[in-house]
């Protein structure tokens, strides 16, 4: 398998680098992805089929010059049998005992414009369960929510702030220490609501 490239990530940087970073980054993670398909022999067409996806979605993602949904993150993670993390920063996790990651230290990944990312487990091998932390900016009330989807099952546990989450076109407000657990499967998104942002842990399995 080609190695693929490391990458920068977490800054505290301002809004203009920021996206530059976040596109550098979708640019990587493309080229990840494209060169996992090559070593395992695969037309675009084939890998598109298997997931379930228009040819051109999938070859949009896989130029890198569109946003990069987690939903098709796992699904590549799972056909190229990879970690979810090796596509994310282009590091295999070693960990396969035990792993520690300290208050404010997940490894974030500004991978979409919509959410900021912390994986809290990133370097543990053959995880059965992605664990993140997600905080969600707040954007004016007449915005969509952006949706996605991926197998398995997700728990949400929210940490701070208000948020709405649709799941299936169900719409539910959870406030601090509320709750969510659901079929990933479905399509689903949040918003923070009364102007700030909201921060929860994300389980998904």
């Amino acid at each position: 398998m080609r190695a693929p490239h490391a990458i920068q990530i977490g800054t505290g940087i301002g809004p203009a680098r920021r996206t530059e970073n976040v596109n550098e980054q979708i640019q990587l993670i493309a080229e990840r992805i494209r060169a996992l398909r090559q070593d395992a022999g695969l037309t675009p067409e084939t890998c598109a089929r298997d997931m379930g996806l228009p040819p051109d979605l999938y070859a949009s993602y896989e130029s890198g010059k569109v946003d990069i949904p987690v939903s098709f993150l796992h699904k590549a993670a799972h056909k190229f049998q990879v970690e979810l993390s090796a596509l994310l920063t282009g590091e295999e996790p070693r960990l396969h005992v035990y792993a520690v990651t300290r208050a404010g230290k997940g490894m974030r990944v500004d991978r979409r414009k919509d959410y900021q990312y912390q994986s809290l487990a990133p370097n543990f091998i053959h995880k059965r369960m992605e664990p993140f932390l997600i905080t969600v900016d707040p954007h004016p009330d007449s915005d969509p929510i952006p949706l996605n989807s991926h197998p398995g099952q997700e728990y949400d546990y929210l940490m701070e702030g208000s948020m709405e989450v649709l799941i299936g076109g169900h719409e539910i407000v959870l406030e601090t220490g509320d709750c969510v657990y659901f079929d990933s499967a479905v399509p689903h998104g949040m918003k923070a609501l009364h102007g700030k942002p909201a921060r929860f842990l994300a389980v998904i399995l």
